[in-house]
C-alpha cells in the first residue's frame, strides 16, 4: 500500500474520499481488475465509477514505482556519505518523480563538464569563497592568485575566477528550487511560436496556418500543439518556446546576490547568466515541451478512446441473416452471406459497374443468394464504389422485395487488416482476402463489438494524431477501452470467440484458448461452475470473470444474467420470500415488488449490489447499447461532385475531435461539423454533443471540390427542429422495415467499424488535415487550457462564431419583451 499522503493526493485528483481510494487500491493490490471492481465491488469502493478506478489504478502504479525509486536514491546518496537529515526530509517529501529527480540531480554521476574540470584543477574553494560573499576579505584578484599553477594550467587570476564561475553556474543549474521555479514559469508564461522553414516558406502546405503562429503554452489546445510538432518533424515548421528571459535572469541574479554592491556581484551575475543560458534554459525548455507533448498526447489518446468506446458500443442489428458487400470496380463486388450467428454460408462475385457492367447477371446472383438463404439485410462497405453499388442494390431490392430486405452502409475501416490477418486465415483458409473482408462487413452489422475486437484497435481510425502519440500508451489505453466495452456488454460463454473472451476480466489469451478448446471437446457449458474445470481457471480467475460470462438456457437461470454467482444465495432467499422459483422470479419481476430487498444486505453485499440485482431481475441480460437504426441519406447523391450547398440530410458521426465532428453523409468524403456549428450554444467539448455512431441531421454549408472538403452544420437546423418533436439519435425507425431484435441475453455480437482507413475519407483526422478555420494568432484569455489539464475556470470568452447566435437570441428576447 502506498503512503497515506499519496492516497490523499490521489483522492483529491479523482474527487473521492481517501477511504474509497484506499479500498480500491487494496483490491487492485490483490489482483482485482477495474471492470470487476466497478461492477461487483461497488459497496467496497462507495460506487466509484470505471473512469475514477482506472485513474486510481494508474496513480497507484505511479507512486509505487516512485517509492521504489526513492529508496534507491536514498541508498545511493547514503553510500556517498552525503545524506543529511534535511536532504532525507526533502526527498521523502517529494510528491512527484520530477521533484524527486531534481533533488537527486546534484548527486548523480555527471559527465565531464567545465565545472568538473575546474574542480579537478582545485578551484572549488575559490568557488565557495565567491558563493559565500563574505565582506572585508581584500581584493578578489589577490585571493585568486593563490590558485595559479603551471601544473593545473591556471596561468592568471582571471582563469581561476572563470573556473570558479563555471562551478557556480553548474551549482545554480542543479538547484532543485531554481529548476522547479523556472519549470513553473515556462509552463505558466511560455509562448509557443512557430514559423515556416526555408523549405516550406514558398510552398502551400496544410501547415500554412502555422507559418506565423503564436499562442500561450497553457492555452494551446492539444490538437494544435500536436499539429505544430508534426510540422516540425516534417521539416516544414520551426518551433520556439519563448518567455521573458530578461525578467527571469533579473530574478535569478537577485536571488543569489546576498549584499548588493559587493565585489562579488559581477561574478555571481556572470555565473547566473551562464547557468541560465547554457544549462538551465535548454534543459528546462526540453522538459516543459516534453510535459506539454505528454499532456497533448494524453488528450489525443482520451479522444481516441472515447471514440473507440462509442464505436465498439454501436447498435447491433442482432441475429439476422446478412449479406456483406465489399465494393470493387475492376475485380468485381464480393458478396458473402452469414447466418444469424455469423457463420459463413455462401459467396459470389458480381460486376454491376464499368467496365463489365453486367447488371442482369449481377441482379440474378443477388436474388439467388437472398432467396436461398432468406437474407434480411445487405451490409455495404463504405469504401470506393460503395454509393454506385448501393444504387444498383437498392434498385434490386425495390423491384423484388419491397421493404422486406433493407440496405445499410457499414464502416469498413480495418476490414482489410482483419482479412489479411493470421486469425482470418485460420478461420477461412480457402477463401480470398476480399471474401473474408465481405464476411467481416456482414458480421459488423450483426454485432460491431464481437467483430472489431479481432483487429488492432488503432486500425479502426477514430482518433486525432494517433500516429503522433506514444504508441505504448495508446495501445494500453485502447486495450482498457475494449476491455471495458466487452465486460459492459458481457459475452455468451458458448459462442464467444477467443478474441472476445481474452478481454473478459481476469482472463488472458491462453485461458481464453483453453475455454474454447474445453467447449469444443466437452460441448456447450451448462453452468458457470464448469469454468472451474478449465485449465488455468482457479477461484481467483473465476471470481473476476464469472459475472461477465453468460449462458442462455443454462441449468441455473441466473447463469444467463449479470448477477455474480456469489450473490446467488441472496436471489434464492428473495425468491423463497416471494414464494416462487428463481426462474419465475426472473420471468415475473413483479413477484418481489413488495419485498424490501435491502433486508438481504450482508458484509459483502450492500445497497449498491442489491440495486444492481434488482435492475438485473427486472431486465435480465440487458444490453447497454443503443437501438439499431438505419440512416437516410440523400437520394441521387453519390459523391462530392453531386453535393449541393444547402442540402439537408442524415449522417453517421464517424469521428469526434477537439475541433469538431466528422460525419458520413453517403459520399466518399466525410464532412466536418466544426465546433462552432454543433449547437446554438457554447460548446467546449464536441463529445458533449455527439458521439461516434450517432445518427444526426446536418446541413451542407460549403463544398470545396478543389480541396475535397465538406463543411456541415447541425446548429443551422436547430431552429427548424425546435418546432418539431425532439429526435434523439437512434430513436426513429427507418423507412426500411426494421428487423426484429432476435437476440438472446448475453449473446455474442459482431462489430461496426469507423472511418479513417480509406485514403479518400477523413476518418482519423487532424486539424492540419482539415482546416476549415485556421488558428488565430491571438486569442482571448481563457479560451483554451493547457493540453490535457482540466480548466477549472467556470466560463470562458465565446468564440467569434458564437456572436451571431448570441446576438440573435438577445434581439429575439428584446422583441418578445417589447411585445408584452
Amino acid at each position: 500500500m502506498i503512503e497515506q499522503k499519496f492516497v490523499e493526493h490521489v483522492a483529491h485528483e479523482v474527487g473521492a474520499r481517501p477511504g474509497q481510494v484506499e479500498a480500491a487500491i487494496r483490491l487492485f493490490d490483490k489482483g482485482a481488475t477495474v471492470p470487476f471492481v466497478a461492477r461487483y465491488r461497488k459497496d467496497v469502493t462507495g460506487n466509484l465509477n470505471e473512469e475514477k478506478l482506472e485513474r486510481i489504478e494508474e496513480r497507484n502504479g505511479y507512486f509505487s514505482a516512485m517509492l521504489s525509486r526513492r529508496a534507491a536514491i536514498l541508498d545511493n546518496i547514503e553510500k556517498q556519505g552525503k545524506l543529511t537529515p534535511e536532504l532525507r526530509a526533502s526527498i521523502e517529501g517529494a510528491m512527484d518523480q520530477t521533484g524527486l529527480e531534481d533533488l537527486y540531480l546534484p548527486f548523480k554521476k555527471q559527465r565531464r563538464t567545465k565545472a568538473s574540470i575546474a574542480i579537478e584543477q582545485g578551484l572549488e574553494p575559490l568557488a565557495d569563497f565567491l558563493w559565500d560573499q563574505k565582506p572585508g576579505l581584500g581584493p578578489l584578484d589577490e585571493f585568486a592568485q593563490a590558485f595559479m599553477s603551471v601544473e593545473r594550467r591556471i596561468s592568471s587570476p582571471e582563469e581561476a575566477l572563470e573556473g570558479a564561475r563555471n562551478i557556480l553556474a553548474e551549482r545554480i543549474s542543479l538547484d532543485a528550487a531554481v529548476r522547479a521555479k523556472l519549470r513553473t514559469w515556462m509552463l505558466e508564461e511560455g509562448v509557443v511560436k512557430s514559423s515556416a522553414t526555408k523549405n516550406a516558406a514558398e510552398q502551400k502546405t496544410k501547415f500554412e496556418a502555422y507559418y506565423d503562429y503564436a499562442e500561450p503554452l497553457k492555452k494551446i489546445p492539444s490538437h494544435r500543439f500536436l499539429a505544430v510538432l508534426r510540422g516540425v518533424r516534417m521539416g516544414l515548421l520551426r518551433m520556439d518556446l519563448t518567455i521573458d528571459d530578461d525578467r527571469v535572469l533579473q530574478e535569478l541574479v537577485t536571488g543569489f546576490i546576498k549584499v548588493a554592491g559587493s565585489p562579488y556581484d559581477a561574478h555571481i551575475a556572470s555565473a547566473a547568466h551562464d547557468a541560465y543560458k547554457r544549462l538551465l534554459r535548454p534543459s528546462i525548455e526540453n522538459e516543459v515541451v516534453g510535459l506539454a507533448r505528454q499532456a497533448a498526447e494524453e488528450e489525443a489518446i482520451r479522444v481516441f478512446r472515447e471514440n473507440a468506446r462509442n464505436l465498439l458500443l454501436s447498435a447491433p442489428a442482432g441475429r439476422l441473416v446478412v449479406m456483406g458487400v465489399d465494393p470493387g470496380i475492376r475485380t468485381g463486388c464480393k458478396l458473402a452471406v452469414v447466418d444469424n450467428l455469423g457463420h459463413f454460408i455462401a459467396n459470389a462475385t458480381i460486376f454491376p459497374m464499368e467496365p463489365q457492367k453486367d447488371e442482369a447477371a449481377a441482379e440474378q446472383s443477388v436474388r439467388e443468394l437472398i432467396d436461398q438463404h432468406e437474407v434480411r439485410a445487405l451490409a455495404v462497405g463504405n469504401g470506393t464504389g460503395s454509393r454506385e453499388v448501393a444504387r444498383f442494390l437498392e434498385g434490386v431490392l425495390k423491384r423484388n422485395y419491397g421493404g422486406r430486405v433493407f440496405l445499410v452502409f457499414v464502416n469498413e475501416a480495418g476490414a482489410s487488416v482483419y482479412s489479411a490477418s493470421k486469425l482470418a486465415r485460420q478461420e477461412f483458409p480457402d477463401l480470398d482476402v476480399t471474401v473474408r473482408g465481405a464476411i467481416s462487413i456482414a458480421r459488423r452489422l450483426q454485432d460491431p463489438l464481437a467483430e472489431l475486437v479481432k483487429i488492432e484497435p488503432r486500425s479502426i481510425g477514430v482518433g486525432q494524431y494517433q500516429h503522433d502519440v506514444n504508441q505504448r500508451r495508446l495501445r494500453e489505453g485502447l486495450y482498457k477501452t475494449v476491455e471495458w466495452c466487452v465486460n459492459a456488454v458481457g459475452v455468451d460463454l458458448n459462442s464467444a470467440s477467443v478474441e472476445l473472451l481474452r478481454y473478459i476480466s481476469g482472463i488472458q489469451m491462453g485461458t481464453a484458448q483453453n475455454i474454447v478448446e474445453f467447449r469444443a471437446k466437452n460441448g456447450a457449458f451448462k453452468s458457470r461452475q464448469q469454468l472451474l474445470e478449465v485449465s488455468g481457471i482457479g477461484d481467483r480467475t473465476f471470481e473476476q470473470a464469472a459475472g461477465f460470462l453468460r449462458i442462455p438456457g443454462a441449468e441455473n437461470p441466473l447463469d444467463a444474467t449479470a448477477i455474480h454467482p456469489e450473490a446467488y444465495p441472496v436471489v434464492e432467499r428473495i425468491a423463497e420470500k416471494a414464494g416462487v422459483a428463481v426462474a419465475e422470479l426472473i420471468k415475473n419481476p413483479r413477484a418481489f415488488e413488495k419485498i424490501n430487498i435491502e433486508e438481504y444486505s450482508s458484509e459483502h453485499i450492500g445497497k449498491f449490489t442489491l440495486d444492481d440485482i434488482r435492475q438485473e431481475l427486472m431486465k435480465p441480460g440487458r444490453d447497454p447499447r443503443r437501438e439499431f437504426r438505419v440512416p437516410r441519406f440523400v437520394d441521387g447523391v453519390a459523391d462530392l461532385a453531386h453535393l449541393q450547398e444547402g442540402t439537408e440530410t442524415e449522417g453517421v458521426v464517424t469521428n469526434v475531435t477537439d475541433f469538431g465532428a466528422f460525419v458520413d453523409i453517403g459520399v466518399h468524403q466525410d464532412g466536418l461539423v466544426h465546433l462552432s456549428e454543433l449547437a446554438n450554444r457554447f460548446v467546449r467539448d464536441p463529445g458533449d454533443v455527439v458521439k461516434v455512431g450517432d445518427i444526426v441531421r446536418v446541413k451542407v454549408m460549403k463544398v470545396d471540390k478543389e480541396m475535397n472538403r465538406i463543411s456541415l452544420s447541425m446548429k443551422a437546423l436547430k431552429a427548424v427542429q425546435a418546432h418539431e418533436p425532439a429526435r434523439v439519435a437512434g430513436d426513429q425507425k427507418p423507412d426500411h422495415a426494421r428487423p426484429p431484435r432476435e437476440r438472446a441475453a448475453g449473446q455474442e455480437r459482431r462489430p461496426t467499424p469507423e472511418r479513417g482507413e480509406r485514403p479518400k475519407r477523413s476518418g482519423a483526422s487532424s486539424e492540419a488535415d482539415h482546416r476549415e478555420r485556421p488558428p488565430r494568432k491571438r486569442e482571448k484569455a481563457g479560451k483554451h487550457h493547457r493540453p490535457g489539464k482540466p480548466d477549472k475556470r467556470p466560463t470562458r470568452q465565446p468564440e467569434p462564431e458564437q456572436f451571431n447566435t448570441i446576438l440573435a437570441d438577445q434581439l429575439a428576447a428584446l422583441r418578445e419583451k417589447l411585445a408584452n
